[in-house]
């Protein structure tokens, strides 16, 4: 949705308003964006354009099939977003895409796209990292200025502070994310994949009551989700367990209700805590929340309580930002672009694996 955002200026000032086109594509949502910098500093959205990959309930979204869809509505979606945002691609300043992380096949096929639209209207490129979009993205929407991050996705959990040019890693997963362990449950226990898992799972969560004994895997500033899901799922082969009842408090019923409460109670609880342990450490008052995840409003209420505990806030987006999309690669791309960043044709590769730290963040002080 079109509008006006706040002012996230690079060091270097505007000298007059610039437009990215941004393309995003790493795992099952392919998206388009358009981005306007003003000249005042201020960001202004001017598309977001988001098509999704469904698959029945109960099935995961495959590499080749998931490439195969953004090869099908690239054009489409690209074309609605432009046009949206009221210009031409003669207007565009650069096209910024996913360099990575993500899955490999859609990765490669929307940086195909980034490149042929690089060459038919030479346009310079920007390779952006995904989490690094995200952190940006909610920077500007929330206006959050200095904050433990705390970026939940499908492929990734992480805990992060900005110092010196990085982004730096806190705390994160050891094996498996925490959008990959709401996902696959949510395949368990046969819930529909649309509009995602994860709100799926949140909707049944509110109607749980009782909060099942699950595993509680934290390690410093980091977690462990694997055995959680594991456990998760072994309630569904409990004898107790009645897959078409309501939630209830009689202990001899376990309902699919039930498991989704005490699955989100208790890792959303682990990231709480490694969350309060990285502002601790810095001596932050302020936490955003990013990544699809992140739209999680029970996630962000239990932040909540904790930040206010600190005499701190909790800054978080809806779904237009927190979900993949193209717009907050446009503004992560554009922020780099005016810093004279920009990645050659003969680089513009992409990686499943690519560190959030790795980044050089040269557009804040």
């Amino acid at each position: 949705m079109p509008g006006r955002l706040r002012k996230v200026s690079p060091l270097k000032k505007p000298d007059r308003a610039y437009y990215a086109l941004g393309l995003e594509g790493s795992a099952n949502k392919l998206g388009a964006g358009v981005i306007k910098h003003d000249a005042d500093g201020s960001s202004v959205v001017l598309s977001n354009i988001r098509h999704t990959h469904m698959t029945p309930p109960g099935e995961g979204f495959l590499p080749r099939e998931t490439a195969q869809h953004h090869r099908q509505w690239a054009l489409t979606v690209i074309e609605d977003a432009v046009k949206q945002a009221g210009i031409s691609m003669h207007d565009i300043d650069c096209i910024c895409y996913t360099k990575g992380p993500g899955m490999g096949a859609p990765l490669v096929s929307v940086a195909l796209v980034a490149r042929t639209l690089s060459l038919l209207y030479d346009k310079p490129l920007v390779g952006v990292n995904h989490c690094v979009g995200h952190i940006e993205m909610g920077r500007v929407v929330t206006g959050a200025q200095n904050p433990v991050v705390l970026y939940v996705s499908g492929g990734n959990s992480q805990v992060i502070a900005y110092s010196k040019q990085r982004y730096r890693i806190f705390g994160e997963t050891l094996d498996i994310a925490v959008g990959n362990c709401l996902d696959r449950f949510a395949r368990v226990i046969n819930l529909s994949n649309d509009p995602f898992p994860g709100y799926n799972i949140e909707q049944e969560a509110k109607k749980g009551k009782r909060l099942l004994p699950l595993p509680y895997t934290t390690k410093g500033m980091d977690v462990s989700l694997s055995g959680i899901l594991t456990a998760a799922e072994a309630y569904t082969q409990d004898k107790r367990y009645r897959p078409d009842a309501q939630s209830t408090l009689d202990e001899d019923i376990i309902t699919p209700a039930d498991l989704c409460f005490s699955l989100q109670e208790t890792v959303f609880a682990m990231l709480v805590e490694i969350t309060e342990r990285a502002m601790a450490h810095i001596g932050s008052r302020e936490v955003l929340i990013v990544g699809g995840v992140g739209s999680n409003e029970r996630l962000q209420q239990m932040m909540g309580i904790m930040a206010s505990e600190r005499g701190g806030k909790v800054f978080a987006t809806d779904e237009r930002f927190c979900i993949d999309n193209g717009i907050m690669i446009a503004q992560a791309g554009l922020l780099s672009f005016r810093m004279g960043l920009t990645t050659p044709i003969s680089k513009s590769t992409c990686t499943q694996r690519f560190r959030t730290d790795e980044v050089y963040v040269a557009w804040r002080a």
